[in-house]
């Protein structure tokens, strides 16, 4: 996927922005990268991806 890098920027500035501003605690970022990880290994990670890649494409076509 083309966006993998500017995708996680966003993402990052989101959960940025959650912590300063919405009082996300240390330890919710730490259970989303955990989560994220280890959802990255199992067989769902392919049909993650398509789906992210797909709807990356329908918003920059419009």
């Amino acid at each position: 996927m083309n966006v993998s890098v500017p995708l996680v920027v966003i993402l990052g500035a989101l959960v940025w922005v959650a912590w300063r501003y919405m009082g996300l605690r240390g330890w919710h970022i730490a259970v989303c990268l955990l989560f994220g990880f280890f959802l990255a290994a199992t067989s769902a990670a392919p049909e993650i991806r398509r789906l992210v890649s797909v709807l990356v494409q329908s918003v920059s076509q419009h």
